[in-house]
C-alpha cells in the first residue's frame, strides 16, 4: 500500500501511471488513498483526486471500486462539506450515462442491441460456447451490438443502485436522492428495462423501511417534516406514472400501497395535482384488473377534485369525465358474488374491501357490512347526491334510464344499440389541464352489452316461462347464443336469475328450476303430505278441549331445549372453524418456512455457482493477458533484433519465424554481448592494477613523511596534557585538606548526639520486649480460662448421665455438684 506526505502527490502519481497506460495501478494507489486513516479531514485535494477516481472507475467499468471510493469520501466531508460529495456524485452520474448513451448511439436498432433480459445476470453458457465456436467472420452485428452496449448499461444501473445506496436515509442528500431516483426511473423507462425496475422499486421500498425502522440515528430524515414527505410522494408519484407506461400492474399497485402509507402520515393536506394523478393511475390499476366497483369509486374521486380544483377544465373534458363516472358505475355487475361462498370467503372479502376503501379513501366501519357501502346501489346514489347527473352527454343519460328505469324485455336491447353506438364514438384527448390525457368511452361498451343481456334476462324472467332460443337471440342482438348462455350462467350461479336452458327442445325455462334432488325432495314432501290427509280422513280424531296451555308450557321447554342445543352447535362450529383455520395458519406458516429454507439452499448455490464462474473468467482472462503480453514481448523482440543488424543480408532466423526462435537468437545475442562486456572489464582491471601499483609506488615516501610529522605532534599534545593535570591535582588537594579543617570543629557534637540517639533506641527496645511479654502472658491466661470452662461444661453433662462427680476448686471459684442415680 502506497503512502504519501500530500493528497496532491497522490494525484500525480496517478496521472503518471495513466500516462504509461496503468490505469488499475493508478486507479489501486487513488484507492488507497481514499482508505487510509490519515486523510479523514476534508481538503479540497481531495475533491480533485474523487473527480480523477470516479473518471478512472468509469472508463475501467469497475463499479465495486466506485462505491468503496464513494462511502471514504462520504465519511469525510459527511459533517464539512457535503455540497463537495453531491458534486462528486453529479460527475460520477454524468459520466456513466455519457459513456452508455455514446454506447448506445453506434448500434442501429435498439430492440436487437439490447436483447437482455436481466442486466445483473452474467453470460449464458450456450452465449459463452457459441461465442467460442462461432470465428469471427462469423460474429453478427446483433452479437457486436450486444457486447458494446450491455456492459455499459450495467454499469449505468451499478451506478444508480450504489449512488442511491450511498445517499439512502440522509436528510442533508435528500434532493440529490430524489434527482437520482428520477433519473434510474427514466433510465428503466427509456430502455423498458423491466427486470431493473421492479428492482428499483424494491429498493427504495427497503429504504424507506429502514428509515421507519431506524428512525433515531444521527442525521436521518425526519418522517414528520412536511418537506420530507412530499419529497418521497412525488418519487412514488414518478414510480407509480412509470410503472403503469411500463404495465407492471402488480407492481403498480404495490406502489399505491406505497404511497397510501405515506398519505396517511402527512397531516396537511396534499396537492390536488398530485392527488388527481394518483386517482388517474388507480383507475387504470382497477380496471386491468377488472375491478369495476373501484374503478367507478375513483373514477367518482377524480371527478370531484376536477370539479372543485380545476378551474381551466373545459365544459367538453368535464362532460366527458362525468359521462366516464357513470359507464364505469354501469358496468358494474347488477350482482354480488357472495351468494353461496364460505364464512371465510367472506372475511376475506370483506378485509379487501376495507383495504381498497383505504386506497381510494373512503372510509369504512369494520363492524358494519361492507356490502352496505362499497356497492353498486350507493354508488350510483352517490352520483345523484355529487351532481354527475347534471354533467354528463344525453346520450349517457338516455342509457342509464333505460337500464336502470325502464322495464322493456322485448325492446330493450334495440333501444339501447343505438345510445351504445353513439357513446362509442365520444371520447378523445382531453386539455393539458386535465389529469387523464385521453378519455375512450369504447372501451366500457362490452361491460354494457353484458349488462344489457342481465337486464333483458332478469325482465324476460318476470313476465315469461319459456322462451325459444331464437326469440333470445333475436332480442339480444349483441351476442351469440353461446355467449349469452355463458353470461346466464354466472346470473344463475349468484342468484340473479333463474333459468334453464333445454338444447333437445331450443327452449329457454325461467322461474325457480332447481336440480334433481331439490325436485325429488319436493315430490316426497307432497306425498307426505297427501299421506296425511289421507290418514285423518280415514281416522279423523275425536273432538277434545284445548289444551293451549299444556301446549305452550311444554312449548316453553322444548324451545328451551332447541335454544341449547343451537348454541352448542354454533360453538361447535365455532370451534371446528377455528381449529380449520389454526390448521390452515399452521400449513401455510410450515410451506413458507420450506419456501424459506429452499430459497437460502437455491441463493447459496447460486452464489457459490457465480463463484466458480467468476474465478474461472478471472483465469481465463489471466492466461489470456499473459499470452497476450507473450506476443508482445516476441514482436518487441523481433522489432530489437532488426534495429541491431540493420543492414545486413544475413536472415535474423532461418525457417519460420517462430517467437521460440526469436527468444533464443534473443539469448544468444544477450550472451555475446555478456561475454564481449566481460573481456572488456577484464581488460579495464588489468589497465587499472597497474596504475594503482604505479600510484601506490609513487605515495610510499610520503605517507612516511607524513607519520613522522603525526607523532612528533601527539608526543607535544601529550606532554602538555600531563602537564595540565598535575597542576589539577594539586588544587584539589588543596581544596580537600582546607575542607578537612573547616569540619574537623563537628565531630564532639556528632559524636553526643550519636551516644544519645542510641542509648534511646535501647530504651525503647526494653519497654517494647517487656510490653510484649505482658501481652503474651495475657492472652495464655486467657486461652488456659477458656479451656477450663469447656472442660467444666463438658463434666457437667457427664454428671447429668449419672454418678457422682468432684469438680477441682480454682482460685477464682470453687463449686460442686452431684447427682444420685435413680
Amino acid at each position: 500500500m502506497a503512502t504519501f506526505a500530500k493528497p496532491e502527490n497522490a494525484l500525480k502519481r496517478a496521472e503518471e501511471l495513466i500516462n504509461v497506460g496503468q490505469k488499475q495501478a493508478a486507479l489501486q494507489a487513488l484507492h488507497d488513498l481514499l482508505t487510509s486513516k490519515r486523510y479523514r479531514t476534508w481538503q479540497k485535494a481531495l475533491e480533485k483526486i474523487m473527480f480523477k477516481y470516479v473518471e478512472l472507475c468509469v472508463d475501467m467499468r469497475n463499479s465495486r471500486f466506485a462505491k468503496d471510493g464513494l462511502i471514504q469520501y462520504r465519511i469525510v466531508c459527511q459533517q464539512v462539506n457535503v455540497s463537495s460529495l453531491e458534486e462528486v456524485i453529479k460527475h460520477f452520474m454524468h459520466l456513466s450515462t455519457e459513456r452508455a448513451e455514446q454506447a448506445h448511439s453506434q448500434v442501429e436498432a435498439l430492440e436487437e442491441a439490447l436483447d437482455v433480459d436481466d442486466l445483473e445476470m452474467d453470460k449464458r453458457p450456450e452465449d459463452l460456447m457459441l461465442s467460442y465456436v462461432s470465428g469471427s467472420a462469423e460474429k453478427g452485428k446483433d452479437r457486436s451490438d450486444r457486447e458494446l452496449v450491455a456492459p455499459w448499461f450495467k454499469f449505468l444501473w451499478e451506478t444508480y443502485r450504489t449512488v442511491l445506496e450511498i445517499l439512502r436515509n440522509n436528510s442533508k442528500l435528500e434532493a440529490l436522492y430524489a434527482m437520482t431516483a428520477h433519473r434510474a426511473f427514466q433510465f428503466c423507462k427509456i430502455y423498458k428495462r423491466t427486470a431493473e425496475f421492479r428492482r428499483l422499486c424494491e429498493i427504495i421500498r427497503n429504504h424507506l423501511v429502514n428509515l421507519n425502522k431506524y428512525s433515531n440515528q444521527r442525521d436521518r430524515p425526519d418522517r414528520t417534516a412536511p418537506e420530507s414527505l412530499q419529497l418521497y410522494l412525488e418519487i412514488r408519484m414518478e414510480q407509480l406514472k412509470i410503472v403503469t407506461e411500463l404495465d407492471l400492474w402488480q407492481e403498480a399497485f404495490r406502489s399505491v400501497e406505497d404511497i397510501h402509507g405515506l398519505m396517511t402520515q402527512v397531516k396537511k393536506s396534499l396537492k390536488p395535482s398530485l392527488m388527481l394523478l394518483y386517482y388517474a393511475k388507480l383507475i387504470e390499476i382497477f380496471w386491468v384488473a377488472d375491478s369495476h366497483l373501484y374503478h367507478a369509486y375513483a373514477w367518482l374521486k377524480l371527478f370531484g377534485l376536477q370539479k372543485n380544483y380545476n378551474k381551466n377544465l373545459s365544459q367538453k373534458d368535464l362532460q366527458l369525465i362525468a359521462a366516464s363516472v357513470l359507464l364505469a358505475a354501469l358496468s358494474v355487475a347488477p350482482y354480488d358474488h357472495k351468494h353461496g361462498t364460505s364464512h371465510l370467503e367472506l372475511e376475506n372479502h370483506k378485509e379487501r374491501n376495507l383495504c381498497m376503501a383505504g386506497l381510494i379513501n373512503f372510509t369504512l366501519d369494520a363492524e358494519r357490512k361492507s356490502r352496505e357501502v362499497l356497492s353498486r346501489a350507493s354508488l350510483l346514489t352517490e352520483l345523484t347526491a355529487k351532481g354527475v347527473m347534471s354533467c354528463v352527454p344525453q346520450e349517457v343519460k338516455d342509457l342509464y334510464y333505460l337500464l336502470e328505469n325502464e322495464f322493456l324485455p322485448l325492446d330493450l336491447a334495440s333501444r339501447v344499440q343505438p345510445l351504445l353506438a353513439k357513446i362509442a364514438k365520444l371520447g378523445g384527448k382531453l386539455s393539458t389541464a386535465s389529469a387523464v390525457p385521453e378519455v375512450q368511452l369504447s372501451q366500457y361498451i362490452p361491460a354494457l352489452e353484458k349488462l344489457t343481456t342481465l337486464r333483458v334476462l332478469k325482465q324476460a324472467a318476470l313476465v315469461f316461462q319459456t322462451m325459444k332460443i331464437d326469440m333470445i337471440s333475436k332480442i339480444i342482438p349483441f351476442f351469440d347464443f353461446a355467449v349469452v348462455e355463458r353470461i346466464a350462467v354466472d346470473a344463475v350461479k349468484y342468484n340473479f336469475v333463474s333459468m334453464k336452458v333445454d338444447h333437445l327442445k331450443g327452449s329457454v325455462h325461467f322461474g325457480n328450476v332447481d336440480v334433481e334432488v331439490n325436485t325429488l325432495c319436493d315430490h316426497l314432501t307432497k306425498l307426505t303430505e297427501s299421506l296425511n290427509k289421507v290418514w285423518y280422513l280415514i281416522h279423523p280424531p275425536a273432538p277434545k278441549q284445548s289444551k293451549l296451555g299444556e301446549r305452550l308450557y311444554h312449548l316453553s321447554g322444548i324451545i328451551e331445549i332447541e335454544r341449547r342445543r343451537l348454541l352448542a352447535r354454533k360453538s361447535i362450529i365455532e370451534n371446528l372453524k377455528e381449529e380449520h383455520e389454526r390448521q390452515m395458519l399452521e400449513m401455510e406458516r410450515e410451506d413458507e418456512l420450506k419456501r424459506l429454507k429452499m430459497q437460502k439452499i437455491t441463493q447459496e448455490a447460486e452464489r457459490k455457482r457465480l463463484e466458480v464462474e467468476y474465478r474461472e473468467r478471472e483465469q481465463a482472462r489471466i492466461r489470456k493477458e499473459i499470452a497476450a503480453k507473450e506476443v508482445q514481448e516476441a514482436q518487441a523482440l523481433l522489432e530489437a533484433q532488426r534495429r541491431k543488424v540493420g543492414k545486413c543480408k544475413k536472415p535474423l532466423v532461418e525457417g519460420e519465424v517462430t517467437k521460440q526462435a526469436l527468444i533464443e537468437l534473443a539469448l544468444s545475442e544477450q550472451l555475446k554481448e555478456w561475454q564481449e562486456m566481460e573481456k572488456k572489464l577484464q581488460k579495464l582491471a588489468k589497465t587499472m592494477d597497474h596504475l594503482e601499483r604505479a600510484r601506490n609506488e609513487n605515495e610510499s615516501l610520503l605517507i612516511e613523511q607524513a607519520w613522522e610529522r603525526r607523532l612528533d605532534e601527539e608526543r607535544i599534545c601529550y606532554e602538555t596534557e600531563q602537564l595540565r593535570a598535575r597542576e589539577e591535582s594539586k588544587r584539589n588537594h588543596a581544596e580537600d585538606l582546607r575542607r578537612k579543617t573547616r569540619l574537623s570543629r563537628m565531630l564532639e557534637h556528632v559524636d553526643a548526639m550519636r551516644q544519645t540517639i542510641n542509648e534511646r533506641r535501647v530504651a525503647m527496645g526494653r519497654m517494647e520486649r517487656d510490653r510484649m511479654r505482658k501481652l503474651i502472658f495475657l492472652i495464655t491466661s486467657e486461652e488456659e480460662r477458656i479451656k477450663r470452662l469447656q472442660l467444666g461444661g463438658d463434666r457437667w453433662r457427664s454428671i447429668r448421665g449419672g454418678g457422682t462427680w468432684r469438680l477441682p476448686s480454682s482460685s477464682a471459684n470453687s463449686w460442686s455438684l452431684s447427682r444420685n442415680r435413680s
